[in-house]
C-alpha cells in the first residue's frame, strides 16, 4: 500500500494565477508541465483534472480574510520579497471586500485597519470572493501562494528585476528550468489568452504546490493565522 506522501506525488499538482479573462493553471505531473485555462476557478480545476487527480492546488489569490487589521501573511511576504514588495498588496478586510462599491470599501477599511483600500485592490474582489466561495467546497488541499515569494525562495534571495521586464522574465524562466519546470511550445489555448507573466506566476505557484505535497514548503506566518472564516491564513513557498 502506498504511503500518503508517495500517493500525493503520483497525482498531479496545480498552480493557479488569475488573468484578465479568467484563470490560468500549470499542472506538474511526473516531471512534465502543462498549462490550462478556465473562465472560473471551478472550470479550470475541472479541465485540469480531466485526465488525472489533483492532490494539491496552490492559488495566487488571498485565502482567509482578516476581520480587522492586517494579515501577517501579507506583511511577512512583503519582507520576503524585498525590492519587489510593491507586488504584494495588503489584502482588504472581509467587510471591505464584500462592500458593494469602492467608497464604502474605503470607509470600512479605514474603520477596521486605519487605512483605505486602493482601486486596484478593490478590483480583485470578484476573484477573491469567487475563490472564497469555491474553496469551502473543496476536499483536496488548497493553499495560498505568492509567485514573488516563490521565486525569491527558488533564488534564495529576492529578485531584482520586475516580471514586466525582459530581464525579469528571463530570470524567472531560468529559475523554473533549474527546478525542472519547462513550459515549451505555444501552450495551446492557455498560451493564447494568458500573459507571459500570468503563465510564469502559475508555474511558480505549481512549484510551491509541489513543495507542499512533498512536505518541504514553509508558511508565512508559521503557524498560519485563523480568522472568523476558519481558514488557516498563510502564504506558502
Amino acid at each position: 500500500m502506498l504511503s500518503d506522501s508517495v500517493s500525493i506525488m503520483l497525482n498531479g499538482i496545480l498552480g493557479v494565477d488569475a488573468c484578465k479573462t479568467g484563470w490560468v493553471g500549470v499542472v506538474l505531473e511526473r516531471g512534465e508541465a502543462s498549462a490550462y485555462f478556465g473562465p472560473t476557478i471551478a472550470e479550470l480545476i475541472s479541465i485540469a483534472e480531466a485526465t488525472r487527480a489533483l492532490a494539491v492546488v496552490a492559488i495566487d489569490i488571498p485565502i482567509g480574510l482578516a476581520d480587522a487589521g492586517r494579515r501577517q501573511a501579507d506583511v511577512k511576504a512583503r519582507e520576503a520579497v524585498g525590492p519587489r514588495r510593491s507586488s504584494v498588496f495588503m489584502t482588504p478586510v472581509r467587510a471591505a471586500i464584500q462592500a458593494d462599491d469602492h467608497v464604502t470599501a474605503v470607509r470600512l477599511s479605514r474603520q477596521l485597519t486605519g487605512d483605505g483600500i486602493s482601486i486596484q485592490a478593490f478590483s480583485l474582489r470578484t476573484k477573491i470572493l469567487e475563490v472564497d466561495a469555491w474553496v469551502r467546497k473543496e476536499t483536496r488541499r488548497v493553499v495560498e501562494v505568492h509567485p514573488e515569494v516563490s521565486f525569491a525562495r527558488m533564488a534564495r534571495a529576492p529578485l531584482r528585476d520586475s516580471k514586466a521586464t525582459w530581464a525579469g522574465v528571463e530570470r524567472r524562466r531560468e529559475l523554473l528550468a533549474a527546478e525542472g519546470i519547462r513550459l515549451v511550445g505555444d501552450l495551446g489555448h492557455a498560451g493564447r489568452v494568458a500573459g507571459v507573466d500570468d503563465v510564469l506566476d502559475a508555474a511558480a505557484a505549481a512549484w510551491s504546490a509541489r513543495r507542499v505535497a512533498s512536505g518541504e514548503a514553509v508558511s508565512l506566518p508559521s503557524p498560519p493565522e485563523t480568522y472568523s472564516d476558519g481558514w488557516p491564513c498563510a502564504i506558502w513557498a
